[in-house]
């Protein structure tokens, strides 16, 4: 069965998920706030390539949150080790503890991929920015980690 692939347009599907200090939160609690979400899923907390991904993120900050946009990332790290990538790289935005990857299936993101003949379920790098009335503005899957901030402030005037 093919994964799901979110298209710009259509209604982001409603989550829970729970955050690195265990507070669980919702995407319409998010959204009824007036603010705007980007989602975004990466493979692995402390790695090269999710590292310069998030400091990216931590980096325009500033300019998305004055714009109405919050930022969490995704992974299927459990909170102990995303309280040390927040900690290590003072990251402003929450990430979201995913171990079953049950956010990572809703949003298309739990791909089987292969490395050294070997195949296995894992994280396709995707982004989603999602308007407070809960519709997807943009979303990318297969996303590069360097300048992949740039090219969404550009897409979402920022």
């Amino acid at each position: 069965m093919a994964p799901t692939e979110l298209t710009v347009g259509e209604k982001a599907p409603d989550f829970e998920a729970t955050i690195t200090d265990g507070t669980t939160i919702s995407l319409s609690e998010i959204l009824s706030s007036g603010d705007r979400l980007i989602l975004y899923f990466y493979p692995r907390d402390n790695t090269p390539g999710c590292t310069t991904q998030a400091c990216d993120f931590r980096d325009n900050f500033g300019r998305l949150s004055e714009s109405g946009w919050r930022v969490f990332g995704v992974s299927t790290d459990g909170a102990k080790s995303h309280q040390k990538f927040i900690d290590k790289h003072d990251l402003p935005f929450e990430l979201i503890v995913d171990e079953d990857a049950s956010l990572h299936e809703l949003f298309g993101t739990w791909r089987e991929k292969s490395m050294y003949g070997k195949t296995y379920m894992g994280t396709l790098r995707s982004t989603f920015a999602i308007e407070s009335d809960g519709t997807i503005s943009w979303a990318g899957y297969g996303v590069k980690t360097k300048g992949h901030v740039d090219t969404l402030i550009e897409a979402l005037k920022v």
